[in-house]
């Protein structure tokens, strides 16, 4: 599912980055409901799900939540690129179930960016990859239906009612949870 989904996948290197966490992060574990990161914190870590899910939560100022990513076993979880700049983070990443990670510092990357040209590169090209997949989001907000929005998911991701609750897809999609199960329903 993740690729179709999250399609910043398609475009990197995904053994090297996945064997990278493995080798030199830790395993971490995640009960349903934890935070990876809180919101105006600095995110710390780059992590490769291994099980799980997580999602990328933004607030609106009346504190009302809103799902603007998605991830799931294959992905990644971190606020990127901020973290590559100790920014703080505008939204909370937050384990949707039961999940593990395996946790790579980002100091570790931002270190051996500094030394090493190549792998700079391969940051930059990461970078750019997860532009293009939130660029292409933000379009289809701005100019598909909610239908078309809503059966393009279901066609990247058949099986996302099983590992997302509805309120949560509906906040993706950008619309309310009674007319996601109207679109359901047709």
């Amino acid at each position: 599912m993740i690729k179709e989904f999250n399609t910043y996948i398609e475009g990197i290197p995904l053994e090297f980055w996945r064997d990278l966490c493995r080798e030199e992060g830790v395993r971490k574990r995640f009960k349903k409901g934890d935070s990876f990161l809180l919101q105006g914190d600095v995110c710390k870590y780059l992590g490769y799900i291994e099980s799980g899910s997580f999602k990328y939560v933004a607030f609106t100022g009346e504190g009302d939540e809103r799902i603007v990513g998605l991830e799931t076993e294959g992905g990644f979880v971190a606020n990127w690129p901020y973290c590559l700049e100790k920014l703080p983070s505008k939204l909370e990443i937050t384990a949707n179930s039961d999940s593990e990670i395996s946790s790579l510092p980002v100091s570790k990357i931002i270190k051996r960016m500094k030394e090493d040209s190549s792998f700079e590169k391969l940051v930059n090209e990461a970078t750019k990859e997860m532009f293009y997949t939130i660029y292409d989001r933000m379009i289809d907000l701005y100019t598909k239906t909610p239908k078309e929005r809503y059966d393009n998911l279901l066609k990247k991701c058949p099986k996302i009612f099983e590992i997302f609750d509805l309120k949560d897809i509906a906040s993706f999609l950008n619309i309310t949870p009674v007319h996601l199960s109207r679109l359901r329903k047709k």
